[in-house]
Order: structure tokens, then sequence, then C-alpha cells
């Protein structure tokens, strides 16, 4: 039954997550992101929700209740996706001590605001996702210990891969959650199972299917010549980590992760995916829109959870919450 459990989503971005609790059953009511497209879209999918559209360092537990309707207690779920790049090896800026990417960057800790509200609502699960960096070093126990803080003694670091659970396109992650989450696997689909019914871009349907932009024109001459697999280019992470973008897709494998900079090249065409293209590799549906710059589209791909995996997810947390009364 749809809403019988209820959801807030922080750091929302562009509804990923919250696609795949809504796919469970589950109703969202309200959502935090400030990014302006990610806030956009968002309500354009989602219109039931309410959307704040705030830096969450300045979000009380009174303005969730004032302008949100929301109450300690009243929420079943909080799902919250706070920024990587604190913890990602792709960031080449990323600080060298663990702990201060957690407690003296200012955007990675914004995790600790996450754990703030969730100790603020009192939700009966929460789940934030990020990236394995965080399982470095002495971060596990830091976060523990906050979440501790807030009231949840029991805390467990859930790493999950979305191929795994119905995701055409590789993706590990960190669930950090008050439970143990092991949703059954189904293993996603591979790239031209996805692709292959899209009309050419430009068609009236789906949306965010037009014509991508150009390969850059230094790099154009060896397209023709790229193998299913190959990048064109690498850039350089954190400890001299070396990372592949324009990756020529292998039509009968699953797609590599994809990031918000990522640009994939189509398994048979010498273009690059469209937005939904890439959508479709994360396992978005056709009727979720992106909305903002074809650039903020991309990240807003890139950047969320994939919905398949949050389904499984939602629905392993639905099946708990129904145990437990």
């Amino acid at each position: 039954m749809r809403g019988e459990f209820t959801v807030v989503d922080l750091f929302s971005g562009g509804g990923g997550y919250a696609r795949g609790f809504e796919d469970a059953g589950f109703r969202v009511v309200l959502a935090i992101d400030n990014y302006p497209p990610a806030v956009k879209t968002y309500k354009a999918n989602f219109p039931h929700a309410v959307v704040l559209a705030e830096d969450i360092k300045e979000v009380s537990y009174n303005d969730l209740r004032e302008l949100g309707g929301i109450s300690r207690g009243d929420v079943d779920v909080v799902i919250a996706s706070p920024p990587c790049e604190p913890f990602t090896s792709a960031n080449p800026n990323r600080l060298r001590d663990p702990l201060d990417r957690l407690y003296s960057d200012p955007v990675g800790s914004l995790f600790l605001h996450a754990i703030r509200l969730i100790g603020e609502l009192k939700p009966r699960v929460f789940v934030i996702e990020n990236v394995p960096g965080i399982l470095e070093g002495p971060i596990v126990e830091a976060i523990r210990l906050e979440v501790r803080r807030a009231g949840y003694p029991k805390v467990f670091f859930n790493v999950l891969k979305a191929e795994e659970h119905g995701t055409p396109s590789e993706r590990t992650r960190v669930f950090v959650s008050n439970l143990e989450l092991k949703p059954p696997r189904r293993p996603g689909p591979t790239v031209w199972e996805v692709l292959r019914d899209l009309p050419p871009p430009g068609a009236p349907y789906p949306p965010n299917h037009e014509y991508p932009e150009e390969v850059p024109r230094r790099h154009r001459g060896r397209l023709s010549s790229l193998r299913w697999g190959e990048a064109l280019i690498y850039f350089e992470g954190a400890g001299g980590s070396r990372h592949p973008n324009y990756i020529r897709l292998n039509p009968s494998r699953r797609a590599p992760t994809i990031m918000g900079s990522s640009r994939l090249i189509h398994p048979y065409e010498p273009r690059l995916l469209t937005v939904r293209e890439q959508a479709r590799l994360m396992g978005f549906p056709d009727h979720h829109i992106f909305l903002g710059s074809r650039d903020a589209q991309y990240d807003m791909v890139g950047e969320a959870v994939p919905p398949p995996l949050a389904r499984a997810i939602a629905e392993y947390i639905a099946e708990k919450l129904r145990e437990n009364g």
C-alpha cells in the first residue's frame, strides 16, 4: 500500500534515492537540498513532497516542524546522501588525514549535519549513503560515536553493489544505518538490454534525450578506433590514482560507475550518451525528468543513488518495519 511508511530525504539531489523508495510504496514527505536544478527537478517528480531549498547546516528541528509539518517520531525512515567529494579517491584535493575529511572539511562535515537531523527527528530507521572512502582509517569509529550520540546505539556499515540489485551499471556504496541491510540480490541488466529500444536522440519521447555534446576536438580522431571498455582520457585522483572517462561501453556488460563528471560513449555510434541514456544506465524510469542545464542534468544522474538499489533497500526496510510493528 503506497504511503504505508513515510520518508524524509536529506541531500535529496535529483531524486534517485526517493524514486526507489516511492517505487517500493513509501511516501516522501519532505526533502532538503540547496542546489537549484535539483530542487526544481525534485519538485517536478515528487509534487506531493515539501521541498526545502536550504543549506542543511542552517536547518533546525524547528524548521522541519514549522515548514514541513514534521515532529519528532513522526517519520519512519530518513535517507541521506551527503556529498562524497571529501572522501572519494577520485578527488585529488582530498585531505590527507581521514578525520579532517569529516571534521575539518566544510563539505565533509555535512555528514555530521545529516546525523544531527536524524538525531532530532528520531526515525525508526535511517540510511546514510556515501562512498567506500568513509571506511578508511578512524572515520568508521568517529561516525559510530556521532550516531550513538544521536541516540542510536547500533550502527551498521552496509557495503552494497548496485549491479547486484537490478542496476545496469556498477557502483559500490556504503549505507550507514541502524539496521543491517541484506536485500535479496538481483543482477542488473546489460548496457544494450536497457538502451536498445530507445529512439534516436531528438525524438519527442523520452525526455532528456536530446543530442549530446560532442567529444572534445582533440580526441575525436581516436573515437572510431576506440574499443569496447577503452577510455579516451584518464584524470588523476587522490594519491596519484587514475580514473577513466569517455569510455566506450561494452553492450554485453554493465556500464562502469557513473559519476557526475562521467561522459560515456555509445557502444555502436560515434557519440556520447544522452542524459536519458545515462539515466537508464542508473536505473531511472523514463518518466523521471531532469531540469536545468545539460551539465546539471548529467550531474544529477551521476550523483544519484541508483533507483533499483534504493528500491531493494526500501523493500527490505519495509519488511523489517512490518515485522516490528
